[in-house]
């Protein structure tokens, strides 16, 4: 159940958010090879100087910062794929430079992620961890 979490400085739109929080579902469906009913997001609200990245020289213009809770076994070419895709949403999105953007991704076992019925099983090329 990944949980992908994003932080940017400034006031979003509900609408915009909830257009960009189903993109980043199919976004990660697609490019992770899963399900789309576990894929949790978090939206956070800075504001303008309350994100920071050193290489950031225009912060008004934004700054996002991505953590991204995944389940291990993707491949590298996965993993970028899904970070570069992050970034072009949030510039298609909200104009953020994407030089003003960092994506951390974090690899957790299967069973580290819980859901009220069950915990998820190790990740598997064209699973849906939520079907049987």
């Amino acid at each position: 159940m990944p949980h992908l979490q994003f932080e940017i400085n400034r006031i979003l739109d509900n609408d915009a958010k909830i257009s960009f929080a189903e993109k980043v579902r199919q976004l990660f469906s697609r490019v992770m090879d899963t399900g789309t009913d576990h894929i949790s997001i978090s939206i956070r609200e800075f504001g303008v100087h309350n994100l920071s990245i050193g290489r950031a020289k225009e912060p008004e213009k934004g700054i996002a910062l991505v953590n991204a809770d995944i389940r291990e076994g993707r491949t590298l070419e996965q993993r970028r794929k899904l970070t570069l895709g992050f970034m072009d949403l949030l510039h298609a999105t909200w104009g953020i430079p994407k030089e003003q953007m960092y994506v951390t991704l974090t690899e957790h076992r299967g069973e580290d992620f819980h859901l009220l019925e069950r915990y998820l099983a190790g990740w598997e090329e064209g699973e849906d961890p939520l079907a049987g």
